[in-house]
C-alpha cells in the first residue's frame, strides 16, 4: 500500500490580489519548482492548526482570516498526497523566507509562468479563478445582454459565461465579438457553441454542455492548456468525464430548485459536497444560488457559486 500524506497548503492573497509562492530547495523532491506554502498535517492536528504552524515556521506570519479553497489528491510514485488548500486573506507580520527559501508575490494571471509540481496544477487554477461565475439569462436581445455584461463588469464580476441558447448562431457569434471586446483586460469570457467555432475566438474560454462533454471527453482537451475549458456537470459520471477531458473547472447543478429547469431533481448541499469530495478541480455550484450562499458553497468544497438571476443586475 502506498504512503498517504496529508498536507495543509495556503493560497496567501495580498490586498491587491497577488498570491505568494515559494521556491522549493534544490535538495528536496521537486527541487527548484514553485509551491504554495504549507506542510504536513501531524497526527491529531487539525488542518487549520497545521496551516497556522507551518506559515509561522516558514514565513513568520500569523493567519487571521482563512477559508477552504480546494482539496486535491495526487498519486506520486509510491505516495498519495492530499493537498488541503486554504485561501488566506488576512495575516499579521511581513512574509519572509524564514527557512532560506525564495518567495515572490505573483499576479494570479502570471502563476502559469511558474513551474509547479503536478499536484499543484488544480490549485493554480483555483488561485486564478474568482468566487462568482455569472451565466447570462436567455430570452434577451443582444443589446440587453451586452448592457448586462457591462453592468456585471462594473460590479466586479470577473468570470462570465455568454449563454444565449435561443439566439440564432450568426447573431450569437456577432455578439460574442462585442462581448470579448468589453471583457478584454477586465474579465474572462466563456463562450458556448460547436467545436468548429473554437479557432474563431482564441481570446475566449469555452464552456461545454454536458452533451458535448459526454460526446468528446474520450478525445481529451480540444485545445492546449492555457486557455480556459469548463463543463456543465450534474452527477458523478459527468464529473469523471470532466476529469478525463482535463477541464479546468466545472459547474455542478442543480443545487436547489430553479425556474430554468423545474423538472430537475436538486442535489442539495449534502449531495454536492459528496460529489465534490474526491473531485480534483475547481467547481461552481449552480441552481438557485445567490451571493448569500457563498459561505455554504465553499464549505461544500466549491470554488464559489455560478448564477443567472442571483448575479444579473439589469
Amino acid at each position: 500500500m502506498s504512503e498517504s500524506i496529508h498536507v495543509a497548503a495556503a493560497v496567501i492573497r495580498a490586498t491587491d490580489g497577488r498570491v505568494l509562492i515559494a521556491r522549493r530547495p534544490d535538495d528536496k523532491p521537486h527541487g527548484g519548482l514553485w509551491e504554495f506554502p504549507g506542510g504536513k498535517v501531524e497526527t491529531g492536528e487539525t488542518v487549520e492548526a497545521a496551516l497556522a504552524r507551518e506559515l509561522d515556521e516558514e514565513l513568520g506570519i500569523a493567519v487571521t482570516v482563512a477559508r477552504p479553497l480546494i482539496r486535491v489528491t495526487h498519486d506520486y510514485s509510491g505516495k498519495r498526497v492530499l493537498l488541503d488548500v486554504w485561501e488566506v486573506t488576512g495575516f499579521s507580520g511581513a512574509p519572509r523566507g524564514a527557512e532560506g527559501q525564495s518567495i515572490v508575490w505573483v499576479a494570479p494571471r502570471a502563476l502559469t509562468d511558474y513551474e509547479f509540481p503536478a499536484a499543484n496544477q488544480p490549485v493554480v487554477a483555483a488561485a486564478r479563478l474568482p468566487d462568482r461565475y455569472l451565466v447570462t439569462p436567455q430570452d434577451l436581445t443582444a443589446q440587453q445582454l451586452l448592457q448586462g455584461v457591462r453592468a456585471a463588469l462594473d460590479s466586479g464580476i470577473r468570470l462570465i459565461q455568454l449563454r444565449a441558447p435561443d439566439m440564432f448562431s450568426a447573431d450569437y457569434r456577432d455578439m460574442a465579438v462585442d462581448a470579448i471586446g468589453l471583457c478584454a483586460g477586465r474579465a474572462q469570457l466563456m463562450l458556448k457553441g460547436p467545436f468548429e467555432w473554437l479557432g474563431d475566438f482564441p481570446a475566449a474560454g469555452w464552456h461545454l454542455t454536458s452533451t458535448q462533454l459526454r460526446e468528446h471527453a474520450c478525445r481529451g482537451r480540444p485545445f492546449p492548456v492555457g486557455r480556459w475549458l469548463a463543463a456543465s456537470c450534474h452527477d458523478a459520471e459527468e464529473l469523471a468525464l470532466a476529469t478525463e477531458m482535463e477541464v479546468d473547472f466545472v459547474t455542478l447543478s442543480p443545487i436547489q430548485p430553479t425556474r430554468t429547469h423545474p423538472e430537475a431533481v436538486p442535489l442539495g448541499w449534502a449531495g454536492a459536497a459528496a460529489l465534490l469530495d474526491n473531485f480534483n478541480r475547481p467547481a461552481y455550484l449552480l441552481g438557485g444560488m445567490t451571493p448569500a450562499d457563498l459561505p455554504q458553497a465553499m464549505q461544500a468544497g466549491a470554488q464559489g457559486i455560478a448564477s443567472i438571476r442571483g448575479l444579473w443586475r439589469v
